[in-house]
Order: structure tokens, then sequence, then C-alpha cells
């Protein structure tokens, strides 16, 4: 098990993101809107903060993933998905969301709009060389392995 700090940001009282069953990979993340809502127009995107801050160790990232169900009722999800905070940011949590929907959406004060996984980060060094060694599929590109 991991630590990471979190810090409440604006007063708010909303529930710390958590897991929502005992198999839960990622804990639920709510949308900090000062008790009021806002509305997401279709093909519309907003920021929608969450209403903290993070800290966590060194060699691990935060992702922030869409959540299945709102994109499978209403249309609607993360721009950017995954998203990562990296280890080093200090400021408040943001979910981009899109609506691909046909009507509007709503986002109310705790909805529960993504879900945030801890993850360990691998960095590499890169080691520039003339050639690369021979692979079955090559040089093949976008769709070259079948549907």
């Amino acid at each position: 098990m991991s630590f990471v700090k979190i810090k409440r940001l604006g007063g708010n009282n909303l529930p710390l993101p958590q897991y929502e069953s005992d198999g839960a990979a990622g804990m639920d993340v709510r949308a900090a809107l000062n008790g009021g809502s806002l509305s997401i127009k279709p093909n519309g995107r907003v920021l929608v903060k969450t209403g903290f801050a993070l800290e966590m160790p060194p060699g691990y990232e935060m992702q922030i993933r869409p959540r299945s169900g709102l994109a499978l009722k209403h249309g609607v999800t993360m721009l950017n998905a995954p998203g990562t905070i990296d280890s080093d940011y200090r400021g408040e949590v943001g979910v981009i969301l899109i609506n691909l929907g046909d009507e509007d959406f709503i986002v109310r004060h705790g909805e529960r709009i993504a879900q945030m996984l801890l993850a360990p980060v691998t960095r590499c060094v890169w080691v520039e060389t003339e050639a690369l060694s021979a692979s079955r599929r090559g040089e093949a590109g976008f769709g070259s392995t079948g549907k």
C-alpha cells in the first residue's frame, strides 16, 4: 500500500476519493462545484474542479480515467483519457469532460465524474542507434495486425 497526501481546497466537504467496491482498481472522484451545477452542451467540453490537490511519492503518477456509466448512458467522457497527474504537481486536480451525447448534460456538485488510479512510473534512457532489430511486423502501420 502506498500513502498519498491529499489536501482539501476551497472549504469543500465532499467525500475524499474512494474505492466503491472491494475489487475496484480506481477511486471515484467527485465534482466540486460549490453546491451548484454546470451544463455541458453536445460536443462541448469543460474543466471540472475536484476540490483537492495531491502529493504522491516520487516514482508514481495518478491516472484520471473516465467512468464507464457516464460514457454509456450519457456519452460523457474525458477528453484526455487517461489524464496524468505528475508527482511534482501540487495544484487542484481537474477533469476535462466532453459531452459526445445529443443533449445537454448537467454536472452536479458531488457527482462522481471520473476515477483515479495510482500507478508506478517507469522512466527510460534513450539509446540512439542507426538500426533497429527485425520483427515479424516490421514497419507495417496502423491496422497491420488485423481487425
